[in-house]
């Protein structure tokens, strides 16, 4: 039974994002966060332009919330408004961009719609970039172009991190699906080797060494002065025997 309250309540979640970007079109809108808080749901929405979504007065979040309280049966919805820092390592981001060129310019300048978004990509500090689109792009039969650039993991565990994005652009030709997928440059990579010079490695040796030699010389020095001090104290001790012994025989 408690299984099932954690799918259903997953499967909600879901439900909720996936309308959430539905009814955010254009906005770029990146990805949603519902949080659970003792005074009800927080979902925390993020985008690139902030100001599109929270409206004249902040009606468009009024009136969201209320669709979702109705929709949902949510007890007490809030809606968190957050800023994504760098729109351009966002493939959600970067993705609507190229279908909001499309839908504007046609099919006709996808090339130069995907090398401008590369390069900004690459720009921002991306370590690398997969851009795929696929359709009557331009002819009439369909195609797919590939925009590659930089460093990109298809496999592994590391993967998984990499952001991906798949969305749709209509046009009168017929539907255009773009594929985007972002390295960002945070992610650290295990094939990522830091050398260090043997020679600098040595000479940090060698003075680690040299300052233990004399912090050592210190401790061992300190006992042989109190040695050489009791030695002079006891040396005219002797005189003074000698010079009674030479008295007794006079």
């Amino acid at each position: 039974m408690i299984e099932r309250k954690f799918v259903a309540q997953k499967i909600k979640e879901f439900q909720i994002e996936e309308y959430i970007s539905q009814s955010l079109k254009n906005v770029g809108h990146s990805h949603t966060k519902m949080v659970k808080t003792p005074l009800g749901e927080k979902i925390v929405i993020f985008t690139s332009r902030p100001g599109l979504i929270v409206g004249r007065k902040g009606q468009n979040i009024k009136q969201l919330t209320k669709t979702l309280k109705k929709r949902f049966d949510l007890e007490n919805p809030q809606i968190e408004i957050s800023e994504v820092t760098n729109p351009n390592l966002d493939a959600k981001i970067v993705a609507e961009k190229i279908v909001d060129a499309l839908e504007k310019f046609g099919s006709q300048k996808f090339k130069s719609i995907g090398h401008k978004i590369m390069t900004d990509v690459m720009n921002a500090g991306g370590l690398g970039i997969e851009i795929v689109i696929s359709g009557k792009v331009p002819s009439a039969r369909a195609k797919s172009w590939r925009f590659y650039q930089g460093y990109l993991k298809k496999c592994g565990d590391i993967a998984m991190s990499v952001s991906k994005a798949d969305l749709q652009a209509h046009l009168k030709t017929g539907v255009i699906g773009v594929k985007v997928s972002i390295m960002p440059p945070d992610l650290k990579l295990p094939d990522d080797i830091e050398l260090i010079d043997a020679v600098e490695t040595k000479i940090e040796e060698i003075k680690d060494k040299t300052e233990e030699a004399k912090e050592a010389g210190k401790e061992t020095k300190k006992p042989k002065q109190r040695k050489s001090a009791a030695n002079k104290t006891k040396k005219p001790r002797k005189k003074k025997d000698e010079s009674e012994a030479t008295a007794g025989n006079e």
